[in-house]
């Protein structure tokens, strides 16, 4: 699976976790990524991967993040 997104090329993050004793180790925050299948305007089924936050903006709007329209492939 991308370790980045197509649309908005959100990525892992990293960081500390800190415990209350102030102990600190290194760790990584990965992009919930879900594949989806689309169709774009032209009628086309494309397979592209979104983060969770994307899939359900572009289920209310049925705007993909970079402005483009499309609709959820139904698959039969």
């Amino acid at each position: 699976m991308s370790k980045k997104t197509e649309t908005s090329n959100k990525i892992t993050s990293f960081g500390n976790t800190r415990s209350k004793a102030l102990n600190h180790t290194r760790r990584t925050w990965k992009v919930n990524m879900q594949k989806v299948r689309i169709l774009d305007d032209g009628g086309n089924k494309k397979m592209i991967f979104l983060s969770s936050r994307e899939l359900r903006t572009f289920k209310k709007t049925g705007l993909l993040p970079n402005g483009e329209r499309a609709t959820l492939a139904v698959s039969k």
